[in-house]
């Protein structure tokens, strides 16, 4: 007789289910040796821990009596108080302890289902014995997590969570694959599971339980979805269910569940408002904001304070709300569009009233303040038509580090570092609207009101850190020194492009020598009120070296430019003198910053400085020797080549005397390197190339117009070096004369 396939499939099966049933029998009978002992052993330890409670309390007791015991317990109690809680260990010690539970009910779970598939393609069972088998498998499932609640509460939450897990999964399988259900029919069995398994969760007592059913619930739209969208209908199931968790959420005091159902829901709401932008959707923003609310605010009503996480969702729920109603309000065009950040500021108003009357000034009372001053802020930016995301987060990116200010929680910063770069990004998309906007008004425009909410915003951010504590900064020195970097850049970028786009008509000489203007200006303010910015050295310096590079382009370049535009009567005198603005921070940054600052570490600053001197010197007198006798542009040439033979020398000896001047008065040396380096290049220059280009009356001035100042250098540095040698010897004589008087 030969036994088919089949057949050899249930022998084997059953084979497999007696071994599994010994070996549990003997692991159990184990198990339960093991229990006793743990038992036995439990009461060993409680008696001990009973006999050193009964020692601290002594000890305790004998401090109060002496103060010097008494002072050195509180100081290790203290100690062990203030270290922070560590929040990611749990999670890590609940998969480390369960790793073993989750895999299995996993793994059992796909072990069914490739079962259940290998029987279809042998074709064992039906369409209809498939979907039973599959709802029979869950609820059998979910009774062993019920009768195991009691003494294996953990082990039994996810057992029940896998047999719900694997209801949501049979159904959607018989709605998609097998037809079995309408789509009303399936989406009614969803919504039992649900309601089941969160009455479960309730009934269980279980956090982890009802995480699987908010997942569960949030994820049957998608299961048995036939791509046509009623988003009514899904919004009115998914407000449901976020009532549900928060009565689970008030009842249990249950966190994470809301945390999860404000993801998903505004995940949801999202894609409605970009996918087809209704009026009715702003009635679920409403809702779902109302609902998360009142669950960030349990513990406030409870027990009259905020959370980390409480505060968190506050700052979201308020600015994704804002986002989403803002938008449709925009894309269909309705007024005003400020209703809501001005309806949201008002209810924060009300809690701010609140924590006002109570006279309160905890961190109650600045998160609601600083909200209040936020969503008012983005209400004016978004009346004068600045744009949506970027106004926005700029301002709940500086809420955040006011929030972070306020209570030191670090997760506050974390978010502000991640939402920044956001802002950088989204004002960067808005500056590209400048390259095809026209006819923008001065100032009162979207993008330059869009740049003044991000730069206010910016400056607010700078303010702030400089307010917090020096250990607070040090902890993370690079991140708050690019910051500041990058902060200062977004203020300068958009005031820049700002004036350049007002100025693009004129000519080019002209918008690039404002740009020159703007930025040796903007830096200049920086270098001004440095110690009220709390500039750190290294930007000072840096600062310091950008400021003097953008002289010496500002000379060569813009000034020669400016100067031949007037020759060529294309410009007037007056673009000159504005041009020439620039003098004015050069010489108070020269006589006043620089020595003030930690510049002259660097032996090269003292080059650059000389440098800039020289270059911006000389570029300036050549500006006027062309101004006052070119008559037309041709002329340029003669006199540039006239200037460099005759002039250009006699301002180079006089600077280097002055240059070698300064540094032995001031014992500077490398001010007198740079002297001698100068004379010996306007030497060469002389002997090597403009001589051979002189007339002779030309080389005759020159010669002994040369040799007189290099006579006075002369006499001058051998009169202060005799100077200098007489105030030594001086100085070596005093001890003598003071020893004799003894």
């Amino acid at each position: 007789m030969r036994i088919s396939k089949p057949e050899n499939m249930y022998i084997l099966v059953i084979i497999l289910i007696i071994i599994v049933i010994f070996l549990f029998t003997q692991l159990s009978t184990r198990i339960r040796n093991l229990e006793n002992e743990i038992s036995e052993i439990r009461k060993i330890q409680a008696e001990k821990q009973k006999e050193e409670e009964k020692e601290i309390a002594e000890t305790v007791i004998f401090a109060e009596e002496k103060p010097d015991i008494a002072q050195e317990i509180p100081s290790e109690v203290s100690d062990v108080k203030e270290q922070p809680k560590d929040r990611i260990r749990p999670v890590f010690e609940f998969l480390q302890q369960n790793s073993l539970t989750i895999t299995g009910i996993f793994t059992l779970v796909l072990g069914i289902g490739y079962f259940v598939k290998y029987a279809i393609d042998k074709n064992w069972i039906g369409e209809i014995s498939r979907a039973g088998i599959g709802f029979a498998v869950g609820v059998t499932i979910i009774a062993m997590g019920h009768f195991l609640r009691r003494n294996y509460t953990v082990f039994a939450s996810i057992i029940t969570g896998g047999g719900i897990a694997i209801l949501y999964f049979t159904t959607t399988i018989a709605f998609r694959e097998y037809h079995l259900f309408a789509q009303s029919t399936a989406f009614s069995v969803t919504c039992i599971i649900t309601v089941l398994s969160i009455l479960l969760s309730y009934y269980y007592k279980s956090e982890i339980l009802i995480i699987f059913s908010l997942f569960g619930g949030f994820l049957a739209p998608l299961m048995i979805s036939t791509g046509q969208s009623n988003y009514p209908f899904l919004f009115t199931y998914i407000s449901v269910i976020n009532i549900g968790m928060l009565a689970v959420a008030f009842l249990r005091q249950w966190k994470s569940i809301g945390w999860i159902s404000f993801i998903f829901t505004y995940l949801y709401l999202f894609y409605w408002t970009l996918e087809k932008t209704e009026i009715i959707t702003i009635y679920f923003y409403i809702a779902s904001y109302i609902i998360f609310y009142v669950f960030a605010l349990q513990s406030y009503f409870r027990k009259q304070s905020l959370s980390s996480r409480d505060i968190l969702m506050l700052v979201l729920i308020n600015f994704t709300s804002i986002i989403g109603t803002v938008y449709i309000f925009k894309q269909l065009q309705y007024d005003p569009v400020i209703i809501f950040p001005v309806s949201f500021g008002f209810l924060n108003c009300i809690l701010l009233y609140r924590e006002c009357a109570e006279n309160k000034s905890s961190l109650s009372h600045s998160v609601f303040s600083g909200m209040v001053v936020s969503l008012i802020t983005v209400a004016v930016a978004l009346q004068f038509r600045a744009h949506l995301i970027t106004s926005v987060w700029a301002v709940e990116a500086t809420l955040l580090l006011f929030i972070w200010k306020k209570n030191n929680l670090r997760i506050f910063k974390i978010f502000f570092y991640i939402l920044f770069p956001l802002v950088i990004i989204a004002q960067m998309m808005t500056w590209a609207e400048y390259l095809d906007a026209k006819n923008l008004t001065p100032v009162f425009n979207p993008i330059f009101l869009t740049s003044s909410v991000t730069v206010f915003t910016t400056l607010v951010n700078l303010v702030l850190l400089r307010k917090l504590p020096e250990s607070k900064l040090h902890d993370n020195s690079f991140f708050e020194n690019l910051f500041t970097s990058v902060s200062f850049a977004i203020v300068y970028v958009a005031l820049l492009l700002e004036i350049l786009y007002q100025i693009s008509e004129m000519p080019p000489i002209i918008i690039f020598s404002t740009a020159m203007l703007f930025s040796i200006c903007y830096i200049f303010t920086i270098l001004l009120f440095r110690k009220k910015l709390e500039i750190r050295q290294m930007l000072e310096i840096a600062l310091l070296y950008i400021f003097l590079s953008l002289i010496i382009f500002n000379t060569v370049i813009s000034g020669t430019g400016i100067v031949s535009h007037i020759v060529m009567k294309k410009l007037d005198i007056q673009y000159y003198f504005l041009y020439g603005l620039y003098l004015l921070p050069l010489l108070y940054t020269t006589l006043k910053i620089l020595r003030d600052s930690a510049f002259f570490q660097i032996r090269l600053s003292y080059w650059l400085l000389t440098a800039t001197i020289v270059i911006a010197v000389s570029m300036e007198f050549y500006h006027l020797y062309i101004l006052l006798f070119a008559k037309a542009i041709p002329q340029v040439p003669k006199l540039q080549t006239h200037f460099s033979l005759l002039y250009l020398p006699i301002i180079w000896a006089v600077l280097a005397s002055i240059f070698i001047y300064i540094g032995l008065k001031s014992n500077a040396r490398e001010y007198g390197k740079a002297g001698f380096a100068l004379l010996v290049v306007m030497i060469l220059k002389l002997y090597l190339h403009d001589v051979w280009k002189m007339d002779n009356v030309s080389r005759i001035i020159a010669f002994i117009i040369l040799g007189i100042i290099l006579l006075l250098s002369s006499f001058l540095f051998q009169r202060l070096k005799n100077l200098l040698k007489t105030i030594v010897e001086k100085k070596d004589d005093e001890p003598e004369n003071n020893h004799h008087e003894l």
